[in-house]
């Protein structure tokens, strides 16, 4: 199975915000990234408006050509919001506004009852629906319970381990990811990962049995600052790919 990847956006309206002016243009940069082979662009519509606004998700809506994949947090306005603009999917994520960026996955095992109606509403409307999770048994089978369709793995761990850690604590992530993905699989939830995944750390991801996606920004707006959107999709692609 060849895992697919999908773009966020969101760095590249986080730099529009910086000036509070029109560029650069996530609209543009998602077409960009679909011509060089994204197979899914993916944007991060917080409650805050930090990076995306609401705006964009309407014209990358009009644009998107391969899946478009809206990140929210649960709320009933979000929920809406979703509703009114029918993505492919949607991603239900924790949300803390101190952050800048997401940094860990939604505590879906403590909150089965507050989730399951979000996501009955979103399913309701002909959109699927996947939560951010940590690799932890308890968050799948939670996933599952509530009738997520997908899953999407945090790989922030995995991506410190890769910088900070010892070859152990990369390998103990490694596991992890294994271990939820075949439970996800088991449970008929497709799977999903990302979080700090870059060029140096992806590879090892990419080669999971079962993995679906990657949602990856951070690092290829990161390098298209230097070659591009279409050199830095095409060079991530091949990694994932090889």
């Amino acid at each position: 199975m060849t895992v697919k990847l999908g773009f966020n956006v969101d760095h590249i309206a986080t730099i529009r915000e910086a000036r509070k002016i029109c560029e650069p243009d996530p609209i543009a940069a998602a077409v960009l990234a679909e011509l060089a082979g994204a197979e899914g662009i993916t944007m991060h519509l917080r409650e805050d408006k930090q990076h995306i606004q609401d705006r964009d998700v309407q014209l990358l809506r009009r644009t998107v050509t391969t899946k478009m994949n809206l990140e929210i947090c649960p709320a009933q306005e979000m929920v809406q919001v979703a509703i009114n603009n029918q993505p492919d999917t949607v991603t239900l994520v924790s949300e803390i506004h101190t952050e800048l960026s997401t940094e860990d996955g939604l505590n879906v095992a403590a909150k089965v009852g507050d989730l399951a109606k979000p996501v009955m509403t979103l399913k309701n409307n002909d959109i699927a629906v996947g939560v951010f999770i940590d690799a932890e048994t308890e968050q799948v089978k939670a996933a599952k319970k509530i009738g997520a369709d997908f899953v999407e793995f945090n790989t922030g761990k995995y991506a410190t381990s890769c910088a900070l850690g010892s070859n152990e604590e990369v390998e103990r992530e490694i596991s992890a990811l294994e271990d939820m993905t075949v439970l996800a699989r088991k449970y008929g939830l497709k799977v999903k990962a990302g979080r700090g995944l870059n060029y140096r750390n992806v590879a090892p991801i990419a080669t999971i049995e079962g993995i679906d996606e990657l949602v990856i920004g951070h690092s290829i707006v990161s390098k298209s600052v230097m070659v591009g959107i279409d050199r830095a999709v095409r060079d991530m692609l091949e990694i994932i790919r090889r």
